[in-house]
C-alpha cells in the first residue's frame, strides 16, 4: 500500500486529471450573471470550452485575452483590458472570473495590479466585481483550480460582518443533479443557505427558445456578500484545504463552520442529515426515513452480487474518498484507489476502511494513489485483479484493453449523454450508484461464467486435447487439398458454383449487400432511390447496410443457406465509390470464412484505380456495366459523371467512361480476375452498337456478356422510352453468341437479393436491420387481382412467365384465396416472344372479371392493354396478401 506510484520517467503519458483553469471556469459558473475570461493563449479556453460543453451538453462561454508571441514578451495588460471591455459590452454582467494559465503565471503577469489600473481607467465599470484567480495548469488539477476560485470568490468580494439566520453551504465538485439535491435537503429543514458554488440550473438547464449568453441563475452576487454575517458554514468536502473557503469565514469574519465528506451511502448520509436537522431544530422527515429503508432493502438485494466485486475507484479526491466509503458500506472490495491530483491524506482516509473489509474477505491486496497516471492505474488494475472500473469516461481506454465494465461518475464523460445528471448523494441518489455497480457486475458473471467453468473443468483436457487433434487432421486435409487444387481448378470450381456465371448453378445461393449507396455516374434509365422494398430490379434496396451489419446479415444467412457459395456487392450506388466500406465487408467476411467467393459490380469509371486492389483481396468475379465503346455513344448514356472532383456531360462523359472501363477491365484480367459485362440495352441509342461491345470484350478475354433489356424506371430521363422486345433481345443474344458466350437466366437482381437465382429470400428476412412498412389502411370497396406467383407466397413472377394465377378477392381490409387460373405463358423465352396477338387475347380472357393484375413486372405492352380493358396493373416485390392490401388502397 503506497500514497503515490512512481512512473519510470519525470512525466505523466496519461494524466487522470485536467488542468486548474477548468475547475475554475467550473466554480465560477455556479454565480450568477458572472463571466469568465482567461488571461492566455486562445487555445486553452478553446480546451475548456470544449470539455465543459461536451460533458454538460450546455453552451459554455468563455472568453480569451488571446496572449500572442508579443504579449508574452512585452506583458499581456493590453490584451487583457482589451478583452474585459469586449466582454462587458457583449455580456453586462455583474461579475467577471479572470482566470491565468501557465503562460500568463510563467511571464509574471500582475493581474490584480492590471484590473486595478482597469477600473481606474473605467470608472463606469466599478460596480462589476473583478476576481482574479490565479490558476497555471502547471499548479495542479483541476480539483485545485476549483477550489483556488471559490477562495479567490470569497477573499475578493467585499462582506458585510452584519450577523444573519443564514448558513453558508461549500460543496466539493460534485453534478448539476447531486447540487439540486443539497438545495432540496435544505428547503426541506426550512434552511436558508447561500450556496457556493449553485450549478443546478446554469449548468443543466431547461430548453428555453432564445439563448442566453450570461448565466441567469446561481449564487447572486449580493447573497456572496453576506456570507460573512452567516451564523454557518456547511463545508463538504472530506479533506482539510490550505485555501479552505470555511477557515476563510471563521479566521476573518468569526463564521463558525462544520466539515463533512459528501453525503455518499448510509453513514455519510446519515450525517448530513443528523447535521441539517441540529441546525434547523427540526426533526428528520417521515419521508427521508423511508428513502434511507428503501436503500438499506437494496443494500440487501444486491450484497450477493456486491461480495464478487474488486473494484478500481479514480476521479477527484472527494468522488473516490466518498464512493470508497459508499462500497466498504455495500460489501464490494475497492482494490485501487487513485486520483490525478495531489492528495496524500487519501491513504490517511481510504486506507483504513479499504483493510477493514480486505480483512474480512481475506484480501488485504489493494493500493491507493495521488498524482496518478492511467498508466500506472492500468498496472495497478491488472496487478490487483480489479473486475470493475468507477470513474470519469477517460477511463474507457483501460475498460476496453481489459475488457472490463466501467461506470461513468465525475468529470468527464464524452462518451455518454447525462454526465451533468448523474446522481450519487443522499439515500437515492446511492441507491442508483450502487445499483449501476452491481448490475455491471452481474453482466460481467453472466457473460464470463462459462469462460470460467472452460478454463477450470475443460481446458487442457484429454477430451479437448482429442477435439484439437481432429480439428487438426481436418485443417490439413483442407490445406492439402487446396496445395493440390491450382488457381485455374480454383477459378473453375468457383464459376460452376456462381449462379450468375454458370447457367447450372441455379442450386448454388448468393447474397448481395447494400453497402455502397453512394455514385459517382447518373445513368439515364436510372433512379437513386434506395429504400425500394416492393421492387424488384437492379439498384434498389429495403435498407443500407454497415460493414458489421453486413458481417451479421452474412453469418445469420449462411447459418440458413448452407449452399451459400458467393457474397456479392451490388450497389445499390457504385461499389468502387464506396472503397472503404467494400474493403471493410470483404476483409471481415474473409477472416469468417476463407472459401466463399467474392463478386462485385462496377460501372468501371474508378476500376483501374482499384482493379489490383480487388484481385488482392480475393475478389474472383467482377461485373462491369458496358453500354459502349463509342464515346458518343456512351456519353448519351449518362445525364452526367462525377470523376476525379468535376463534372462531365456528353462525349467528355462518354470518352472517359470508355478509356477507364476498358482500362480497368485488362487490369482485371491481367491480375486473374473472370469478368463479365453487362450492355444495358436501349432503343435507338446502343441497340445497334452492342454487337461491337461483345467483339471488342471477347478480344480483351472477358469471360461471358450479358445484354440486358433496358426496364424503363419512373422519374428517369428514359422513362418514356419504349425498351426492346424480347424478340428483339433475343435476335441479338444470338447473333451475340456467334462471338462470345450469352447469359440468357439474368433476373435483374436487387442490390439486397438473397438465395439461388430461382428462389430469391429477401422477402423473407425482410425486417432485418430495417423497419417493417406500416400496413396500409382498409378500404372499404371490393376487389379481385390476380397474382403472378410461382411459390403462393410471395408475388416473384414476371406478367409474360406466367403459367397461372393465383386469384385473390380484397373486401374491407380481408384478403381471402379465391382459387387459380392456368394460362399459356405468354413470353416462353423463343424467337417469337410475346408477338403472337392470340397469346395475349387468350391471357387477357383468362383475367376477365378482375380489377388489377399484381406481378413482379409486367412490361409496356401488357400494361397498355390492361388498361385499355379498365384492368389496372401493378408492379410489385412483396408477401401476396401485402401487395394485394397496398393494390387495393391504391386503386
Amino acid at each position: 500500500m503506497k500514497s503515490k506510484v512512481e512512473p519510470l520517467v519525470n512525466l505523466n503519458t496519461n494524466p487522470c486529471k485536467m488542468c486548474m483553469p477548468m475547475g475554475s471556469a467550473t466554480a465560477f459558473y455556479g454565480l450568477k450573471n458572472c463571466m469568465t475570461i482567461l488571461h492566455g493563449s486562445q487555445g486553452c479556453a478553446t480546451y475548456i470550452r470544449r470539455h465543459m460543453a461536451t460533458h454538460y451538453n450546455e453552451p459554455v462561454d468563455i472568453a480569451s485575452s488571446s496572449l500572442t508571441e508579443q504579449g508574452t514578451v512585452y506583458g499581456g495588460s493590453d490584451n487583457l483590458k482589451k478583452g474585459l471591455k469586449n466582454l462587458i459590452e457583449l455580456y453586462h454582467p455583474d461579475i467577471i472570473g479572470v482566470m491565468t494559465t501557465c503562460l500568463a503565471e510563467t511571464i509574471g503577469e500582475d493581474v490584480p495590479g492590471i484590473l486595478d489600473t482597469f477600473l481606474e481607467e473605467n470608472p463606469e465599470y466599478h460596480d462589476i466585481t473583478l476576481i482574479p484567480c490565479p490558476s497555471p495548469g502547471y499548479g495542479g488539477s483541476q480539483y485545485e483550480g476549483y477550489f483556488a476560485a471559490l477562495y479567490a470568490i470569497v477573499s475578493t468580494i467585499e462582506m458585510s460582518g452584519e450577523k444573519h439566520a443564514q448558513v453558508n453551504v461549500v460543496t466539493a465538485p460534485i453534478s448539476p443533479a447531486d447540487t439540486r439535491y443539497i438545495k432540496t435537503m435544505l428547503s426541506l429543514f426550512g434552511i436558508n443557505a447561500i450556496l457556493l458554488p449553485d450549478l443546478s440550473e446554469n449548468l443543466d438547464g431547461v430548453h428555453d427558445k432564445e439563448y442566453n449568453r450570461l448565466p441567469h441563475y446561481g449564487t447572486d452576487i449580493a447573497d456572496l456578500k453576506k456570507m460573512g454575517g452567516a451564523k454557518l458554514t456547511l463545508e463538504l468536502t472530506g479533506f482539510e484545504r490550505k485555501n479552505s473557503v470555511a477557515e476563510y469565514l471563521l479566521n476573518t469574519y468569526g463564521v463558525p463552520y462544520i466539515r463533512l465528506p459528501l453525503p455518499v451511502g448510509l453513514r455519510d448520509t446519515d450525517i448530513f442529515l443528523k447535521t441539517l436537522s441540529d441546525i434547523s431544530g427540526k426533526e428528520i422527515p417521515q419521508e427521508l426515513k423511508k428513502e434511507r429503508g428503501r436503500y438499506l432493502d437494496a443494500m440487501i438485494d444486491s450484497h450477493k452480487y456486491n461480495s464478487a466485486g474488486r473494484a478500481a475507484v479514480f476521479g477527484e479526491p472527494d468522488q473516490v474518498y466518498s464512493t470508497v466509503r459508499m462500497m466498504c458500506e455495500c460489501g464490494i472490495m475497492p482494490v485501487v484507489c487513485a486520483t490525478g491530483s495531489a492528495c496524500p491524506e487519501l491513504v490517511k482516509k481510504a486506507g483504513p476502511e479499504i483493510e477493514k473489509l480486505g480483512k474480512r474477505y481475506l484480501s488485504e491486496d489493494f493500493k491507493i494513489a495521488d498524482k496518478a497516471d492511467f498508466k500506472d492505474i492500468e498496472a495497478m488494475v491488472i496487478s490487483c485483479q480489479a473486475n470493475i472500473l468507477v470513474g470519469n469516461s477517460d477511463g474507457r481506454r483501460i475498460a476496453e484493453d481489459l475488457k472490463l465494465p466501467l461506470v461513468r461518475r465525475g468529470f468527464p464523460i464524452h462518451d455518454h449523454v447525462g454526465g451533468q445528471r448523474l446522481r450519487m448523494l443522499g439515500y437515492g441518489g446511492s441507491m442508483e450508484y450502487m445499483d449501476e455497480i452491481s448490475n455491471h457486475l452481474i453482466d460481467t458473471t453472466e457473460t464470463t461464467f462459462r469462460e470460467v467453468l472452460y478454463d477450470t473443468y475443460y481446458k487442457n483436457s484429454l477430451i479437448e486435447e482429442e477435439k484439437r487433434e481432429k480439428q487438426k487432421k481436418e485443417e490439413q486435409k483442407i490445406v492439402q487439398r487446396k496445395m493440390t487444387e491450382t488457381q485455374e481448378e480454383v477459378m473453375k470450381r468457383k464459376t460452376l458454383e456462381h449462379p450468375c456465371y454458370n447457367c447450372k448453378g441455379h442450386k448454388f445461393a448468393r447474397i448481395h449487400l447494400p453497402v455502397a449507396p453512394a455514385c459517382n455516374v447518373q445513368c439515364s434509365y436510372c433512379v437513386r432511390k434506395f429504400d425500394c422494398p416492393n421492387e424488384s430490379r437492379p439498384g434498389v434496396t429495403s435498407s443500407i447496410l454497415t460493414p458489421q451489419e453486413a458481417l451479421e446479415r452474412y453469418l445469420l444467412v449462411k447459418k440458413k443457406l448452407p449452399n451459400l457459395t458467393v457474397v456479392g456487392i451490388a450497389g445499390p450506388g457504385e461499389a468502387l465509390e464506396n472503397w472503404e466500406s467494400v474493403k471493410s465487408v470483404f476483409e471481415m467476411i474473409r477472416e469468417q470464412d476463407p472459401d466463399v467467393t467474392f463478386c462485385l459490380s462496377t460501372n468501371g469509371l474508378k476500376l483501374p484505380m482499384y482493379a489490383e486492389e480487388l484481385a488482392r483481396l480475393s475478389v474472383s468475379h467482377v461485373t462491369v456495366t458496358l453500354n459502349a465503346v463509342d464515346p458518343h455513344i456512351s456519353g448519351q448514356m449518362y445525364q452526367y459523371i462525377r470523376f476525379m472532383g468535376k463534372e462531365y456531360r456528353g462525349d467528355a462523359a462518354g470518352a472517359i467512361m470508355v478509356a477507364n472501363q476498358l482500362a480497368g477491365i485488362r487490369l482485371l484480367i491481367a491480375n486473374g480476375v473472370l469478368v463479365k459485362v453487362n450492355i444495358v440495352t436501349v432503343k435507338g441509342i446502343n441497340d445497334s452498337h452492342v454487337p461491337e461491345v461483345v467483339k471488342t470484350v471477347k478480344d480483351m478475354g472477358c469471360f461471358i456478356t450479358n445484354i440486358m433489356q433496358m426496364i424503363p424506371v419512373e422519374g428517369s430521363a428514359f422513362e418514356l422510352v419504349e425498351p426492346i422486345s424480347n424478340k428483339q433481345l433475343t435476335e441479338l443474344r444470338k447473333q451475340c453468341e456467334e462471338i462470345m458466350p450469352q447469359m440468357y437466366h439474368c433476373q435483374h437482381c436487387r442490390a439486397d437479393a438473397v438465395g439461388t437465382l430461382t428462389d430469391d429470400k429477401s422477402i423473407e428476412l425482410k425486417g432485418f436491420l430495417s423497419e417493417e412498412p406500416k400496413e396500409p389502411e382498409p378500404v372499404s370497396k371490393s376487389y379481385r387481382f390476380a397474382v403472378a406467383s410461382q411459390s403462393g407466397v410471395i408475388v416473384d413472377t414476371h406478367f409474360g412467365h406466367a403459367k397461372e394465377f393465383y386469384l385473390y378477392d380484397y373486401k374491407n381490409g380481408e384478403v381471402r384465396f379465391a382459387g387459380k387460373r392456368k394460362v399459356e405463358q405468354y413470353c416462353s423465352g423463343e424467337e417469337y416472344c410475346g408477338e403472337k396477338e392470340d397469346k395475349m387475347e387468350l391471357l387477357l380472357k383468362a383475367l376477365s372479371g378482375c380489377n388489377g393484375v399484381i406481378a413482379m413486372r409486367i412490361g409496356m405492352e401488357p400494361k397498355k392493354k390492361l388498361a385499355q380493358l379498365g384492368i389496372k396493373p401493378v408492379n410489385t416485390y412483396d408477401m401476396i396478401e401485402d401487395a394485394v392490401k397496398k393494390a387495393a388502397a391504391a386503386m
